[in-house]
């Protein structure tokens, strides 16, 4: 089977063909096209199948990871979308919950305030109520629904999110509200609060659903644009999409439920780092995938990817009640620029030349210093030997960029070049310690696995800021995230909620949640014609002490729900909150909130890396000066660039180093010792002297 996966980043758009039976890989870069992702994906799958030699209708799968709807809410531009809710409760969107980001600042941007995804004027209200345990209490007006959906056509929205109150536990007159908007308005596009997220917490599951219908439009239009496209150049394979929860979907599945797809792109980077990391033979990895404009972080404990939870899950500041593995972004990358902000204040990023016209070194009109113009100044990047040699980058236009903003700093190119890495350095440990020292962990025990472009160029140094001895950087590090989409499976969520406290369980009504939403996912993956043997079905529930504001998520036994399962269920639970928090009160009643049912539909995917053999020696294709600051001092070192493929497996080597190929380049410090493993991957450890 010839499979192939395809990221789509702000820079490049990242590809890699493998045939899975003879382990035979391809891989390939070409630049991403923003002003539409899929002529950049056609682009790529064009150009590697000619390198591999084969045809695009010899492509049996095509796995996808978008950041289409991930723009389309960092930037603020979806669709214009409208609301029928219960009267009364116009405001839910507005107002939000007493919790703030900033708890003491006055002055503090509420983007569902500033920038809302529906407009107050876009929000109407009807008749129409059920209570809390989804018994109707008015009738629904649909004559008053019928007459809000003329009313926002009317008004030019292009997208329609029906939500009620309680929805969650009945969502009857979601579905008849819906039902009517549809006939009224075929070509809107229209979904409920209670398809996307049926779970309490108003606010949030109305905020959410509004992230689906503010995207919606627009990632329908690319996945059916894109799959129309690869099929009029002659693939017949399947496409799968990538899901922010770390698994694949279905076209048909992303068109019903577009949020899922929030996190897209950035999810797979981090499969693909654990992917890595279980051949490499460690299983706690912190993940730093650096690209032209951003910087993503993720954690795996135990070889399993972090999942975010209800108090930090949000895309662009607004609150996502979805599955997400928990990653976390800062603008800093390759692109980020350097400057002096109103202050004269010495900063890097957020802002990016991003892939046009990008780093002056790229010789598309770029006139900003960037990341990577620092580091061809300080020689970390070789100007003829740029993606194995297809690009040459202009170190002279880097040198000026520098110059320039070295001059207004009163400091030498070297230093300002320095100066901009460590600084953008800094953020990156910086945004690694929220992730890690904040939440109780030690990044000292983890391995920090570094990839992307600009991975490899930056690991060592944020590893050393953070006290960590060890980093790995993939085989192929510029499209780990095209290789995090070959590792997936099919995978769809289900949930109900349920408020059921300890010593009052219906253990009959428990079973039969469970039972309902694995026999919804099971209709949904014969719907995919996924054979009923490669289904596994995996139970979860939201728990919490009684009295508590949020919950965690704890996985349950298969099988009878027994009283005997739901101990292993409580204990697992204390345990789990002395982990989070450090106490547990055996003796306080615990509540179920939601039951969930992850459900997997299993597909051809990697089985391993291919063994990496190298050559007798190391290959030195040159040498260069190179900047490093040792000790607090800068100085200049003669550095050997070598070819990374050519590196001995298991045979040390002491850095300085450039290790160049064709997708990234590797900058090994002065005071790392590093080599190649059995699969290819770069190790590195750091003398603790150094």
């Amino acid at each position: 089977m010839i499979a192939l996966g395809v990221d789509v980043g702000g820079t490049f758009t990242d590809l890699i063909l493998t045939d899975l039976s003879t382990g035979k890989v391809t891989i390939h870069k070409t630049p991403s096209t923003p002003h539409n992702p899929a002529e950049g994906v056609v682009n790529g799958v064009t150009g590697i199948c000619e390198l591999a030699g084969v045809e695009p209708s010899a492509v049996e799968a095509i796995f996808h990871g978008t950041t289409v709807g991930t723009n389309a809410m960092l930037v603020h531009d979806g669709a214009v979308t409208g609301m029928i809710t219960n009267e009364g409760f116009r405001d839910v969107l507005h107002i939000g919950r007493h919790q703030r980001p900033q708890h003491y600042s006055i002055m503090q941007d509420l983007p569902w305030q500033s920038r809302p995804l529906i407009r107050r004027r876009y929000r109407k209200t009807v008749a129409g109520r059920l209570d809390a345990q989804g018994h109707e209490l008015i009738a629904l007006d649909e004559a008053a629904v019928a007459e809000a959906a003329r009313g926002l056509v009317a008004e030019g929205v292009e997208a329609i999110l029906i939500g009620f109150l309680f929805s969650y536990v009945n969502p009857v007159h979601e579905r008849r509200a819906a039902e009517i908007v549809r006939e009224i308005a075929p070509d809107v596009f229209v979904t409920t609060s209670a398809e996307v997220s049926p779970q309490f917490r108003e606010f949030e599951r109305f905020t959410t659903a509004a992230m689906s219908a503010f995207i919606g439009p627009k990632v329908r239009r690319y996945i059916s644009q894109l799959s129309g496209e690869l099929r009029a150049m002659g693939v017949t394979g399947e496409l799968r999409v990538m899901t922010s929860s770390g698994g694949l979907a279905t076209p048909e599945m992303i068109a019903e439920r577009p949020a899922t797809t929030l996190l897209s792109g950035l999810v797979a980077g981090v499969r693909g780092g654990a992917w890595v990391g279980s051949h490499a033979g460690t299983d706690r990895l912190v993940t730093l995938d650096i690209g032209g404009t951003s910087a993503d972080i993720g954690i795996i404990r135990d070889g399993r990817l972090a999942e975010a939870d209800a108090r930090s899950a949000s895309i662009a500041g607004f609150p996502v009640m979805l599955p997400m593995i928990d990653i976390h972004t800062i603008g800093a990358g390759g692109g980020s620029i350097a400057h002096l902000d109103r202050g004269k204040a010495f900063r890097v990023g957020p802002q990016s030349a991003g892939a046009v016209p990008g780093p002056a070194a790229y010789r598309r009109g770029g006139t900003v210093p960037t990341v990577t113009d620092a580091n061809l100044v300080l020689g970390r990047l070789v100007a003829d030997n740029f993606l194995g040699g297809q690009m040459s980058l202009d170190a002279e236009a880097s040198a000026r960029v520098i110059g320039e903003l070295a001059e207004a700093l009163g400091r030498t190119p070297e230093a300002t070049a320095e100066g901009a890495l460590t600084v953008l350095n800094s953020n990156m440990a910086n945004a690694i310690r929220s992730r890690t020292v904040q939440k109780g962990i030690d990044p000292r025990d983890f391995t920090l696995c570094g990839f992307g472009g600009a991975g490899p160029l930056h690991a060592a140094e944020v590893a050393a800021m953070l006290g960590m001895n060890n980093v790995l950087i993939p085989p192929h590090p510029g499209i780990t995230s095209a290789v995090g989409l070959l590792t997936a499976d099919l995978e769809y969520h289900a949930l109900r909620t349920a408020f059921a406290v300890t010593g009052a369980i219906d253990l009959q009504r428990l079973q039969s949640l469970f039972d309902d939403m694995e026999t919804e996912l099971s209709a949904i993956f014969a719907r995919d014609k996924v054979p009923a043997e490669r289904v596994r079905m995996l139970r979860q529930a939201d728990l919490r002490y009684v009295g508590q504001g949020y919950e965690l998520k704890i996985d349950v036994p298969d099988g009878p729900i027994t009283e005997a399962s739901l101990q292993e269920v409580w204990e697992a639970f204390h345990e789990r909150h002395r982990a989070e928090y450090g106490h547990a009160f055996k003796a306080s009643p615990i509540e179920i909130v939601t039951v969930k049912v992850r459900g997997l539909g299993m597909v051809d995917k990697l089985a391993e890396p291919p063994v990496h053999k190298g050559a007798d020696a190391p290959r030195k294709v040159g040498s260069g000066r190179c900047v490093f600051r040792v000790d607090d001092e800068l100085r200049t070192f003669d550095t050997p660039h070598i070819e990374r493929i050519s590196l001995p497996a298991d045979e040390k080597f002491s850095g300085p180093a450039i290790l160049l190929q064709t997708d990234t380049t590797t900058v090994v410090p002065p005071g790392w010792t590093y080599w190649s493993d059995t699969y290819g991957n770069v190790r590195m450890t750091r003398d603790t002297k150094a």
